[in-house]
This record gives structure tokens, C-alpha cells and sequence, in this order.
């Protein structure tokens, strides 16, 4: 008798070294932003 044949899995597993590039490109536009933002206030506050 032979072995029951496995099946594949339905999902596939993702690779670990996947970056999520949409969450890298959020972060740094509110990064940028915030830095914009305080560059603003420090001039506007010294002018």
C-alpha cells in the first residue's frame, strides 16, 4: 500500500524578507510632512 499523496496548500506562504513598500511609502510622507511642518513653524515663529 502506498502512502495518501498530500495535497499543496491552498495559501502560499509569503517570504519573510517581503517589505511592504506601500506602508514604507505612508510613512515617510507623514514623516516628511511632520518635518515640513516643523521647519514651517520654527521660521514663522522667529520671522
Amino acid at each position: 500500500m502506498s502512502a495518501p499523496k498530500r495535497k499543496a496548500p491552498a495559501m502560499k506562504a509569503k517570504p519573510v524578507e517581503a517589505v511592504n513598500k506601500k506602508l514604507l511609502i505612508w510613512l515617510g510622507s507623514i514623516v516628511g510632512v511632520v518635518i515640513v511642518g516643523m521647519a514651517l513653524l520654527l521660521i514663522l515663529n522667529n520671522a
